[in-house]
């Protein structure tokens, strides 16, 4: 046997480690440490940082909100002495770059030409900007749907490239400068060969109200707004022609560039907002004639056929910009409540108009019908609704409910003025219109403070709202038992 295989074995040297290898452990540990210290900084300032389309679009009108209200607030933006306060530049400032038109100081006495300039560039900003980012909302909203879904939509758009932004950005612009353009041709001539301005003065005029026309603004160069012109159909008409065109909003204009000659092939989208544009300027047009036609202070002095165009040119203002050719302050309290439903409703999405859109009442009016007819599914124009829209529209419509109704009772407790006014002037500045039965500039400060917030909201509010209940959908792997509880 031999003593060798008893014996032990050496155990292993321990190498030492050089001391290249040892700071190359500490220097990959503390990259490590370093990495890490980073990754927690990127996620905590992810969270400061705004992400959602949402919020990038309420940063960027408050940006131009605050830009505007300090060179409102410049000596050289107003005629007095004193200047304009910041309340009042605040609100000028709000109302243009969210296009609503509500005043709180007589805007062709007030502001000097420094100023008005300061006003018209924030209402091509803001009209430009709702159109804008309305379109790319829509093309972010695609971009996030299943390829299935994606190719269902371009397929129903007739859309080749609609994931193109440079070309949503470029037709944007060139139906802006063409519109406005003609516009001002129109007006410019008009007040140069029909009211003896200066070419210089016509063609500033021309300008001004083109832009504030087109963007659905409202703003005027005219103590009384356009109540001077209210028999002139050269003033009127054209203004209500761009007016409309503005309020269809850019995906319909787009659609009808390429798809004017085959209407059979239009969307759902462009079908629902002619037909309801059509309609709601047909209805409101006889609704305020008829209300107003016996009216001495409003329509009731003039003919009968300046009667009929004062009475659609109302109609046109009255769901999307803030002109006004009659006296809305002596108007009847029931054409008041009319045009806080034609305000409320007003006109189509992703462009210059306000209020809740007419897709959203339109989806709510199918709704109904099927629901009273016993459909199991929507279908309008021969295309089913997806049930996703009908419960972003009814979510829309009763949020925008409670926060008029609330608005308008705190206003009643700051102030003396009657409710049906109230309500006018909530109506107006929550839908973007910017009509007024004169009770703006009698607002307390907390009361300018809330029509400011609502300008905001509305502006903002169903867009955003809208495009984050549609990028909030996602599949539901699992259901709950059913249940029906009593209705009526």
């Amino acid at each position: 046997m031999h003593l060798k295989a008893y014996q032990r074995s050496p155990e292993p040297r321990r190498r030492r480690r050089k001391p290249q290898t040892v700071l190359a452990g500490y220097s990959r540990s503390l990259a490590e440490l370093q990495g890490r210290q980073a990754s927690t900084l990127r996620k905590a300032a992810g969270r400061l940082v705004p992400r959602h389309p949402a919020q990038l679009i309420a940063l960027g009108f408050v940006l131009a909100i605050a830009v505007g209200t300090a060179l409102l607030m410049l000596p050289a933006s107003a005629t007095g002495s004193r200047g304009a306060s910041l309340l009042e530049a605040l609100f000028t400032a709000t109302s243009a770059v969210c296009v609503t038109g509500l005043i709180t100081v007589d805007t062709p006495v007030f502001w000097t030409g420094f100023g008005h300039a300061v006003i018209l560039a924030l209402i091509q900003v803001g009209g430009f900007g709702v159109m804008s980012f309305g379109a790319l909302l829509g093309v972010l909203t695609a971009r996030r749907l299943g390829l299935r879904s994606r190719m269902l939509a371009a397929t129903e758009t007739k859309s080749t490239g609609f994931g193109d932004v440079r070309r949503v950005l470029v037709g944007v612009l060139l139906i802006t400068v063409i519109v406005e353009t003609i516009l001002t041709v129109v007006l410019m001539l008009r007040f140069l060969l029909g009211y003896g301005y200066t070419p210089g003065k016509a063609l500033w005029h021309g300008l001004f109200h083109s832009v504030s026309a087109f963007n659905n603004a409202g703003f005027a160069l005219y103590s009384d707004n356009l109540m001077g012109f209210v028999s002139d159909p050269w003033i009127c008409l054209p203004i209500a022609g761009a007016v409309i065109i503005g309020s269809l909003g850019f995906p319909v204009l787009f659609e009808l560039r390429r798809q004017y000659r085959r209407p059979v092939h239009w969307s759902m989208h462009t079908k629902i907002v002619l037909a309801g544009s059509a309609v709601l300027l047909a209805g409101g047009t006889a609704f305020l004639t008829a209300a107003e036609w016996t009216n001495p202070a409003t329509l009731g002095s003039l003919p009968p056929g300046d009667r009929i165009m004062g009475g659609f040119f109302q109609s046109v203002i009255t769901r999307t910009a803030g002109f006004n050719s009659i006296d809305i302050a002596q108007m009847h309290p029931v054409s008041w409540m009319g045009m806080d439903i034609l305000m409320f409703i007003g006109g189509g999405p992703a462009g210059t108009a306000g209020g809740l859109k007419i897709t959203t009442f339109a989806v709510l009016f199918f709704i109904l019908a099927a629901e009273l007819r016993g459909d199991t599914a929507v279908n309008i124009f021969g295309k089913r609704l997806s049930r996703a829209v009908h419960r972003q529209a009814i979510t829309v419509v009763l949020l925008a409910i409670a926060l008029v109704t609330g608005s308008t009772m705190f206003l009643m407790l700051i102030t003396d003025f009657g409710q049906e006014r109230i309500l006018f002037e909530v109506v107006s500045a929550f839908a973007t219109v910017g009509l007024s039965t004169g009770i703006t500039a009698g607002m307390p400060p907390a009361g300018q403070v809330v029509l400011i917030l609502l300008m905001f909201i509305g502006r903002l509010g169903p867009v955003t709202l809208g495009t984050a209940l549609a990028l909030r959908t996602r599949p539901i792997l699992y259901e709950y038992p059913k249940e029906r509880p009593l209705i009526g």
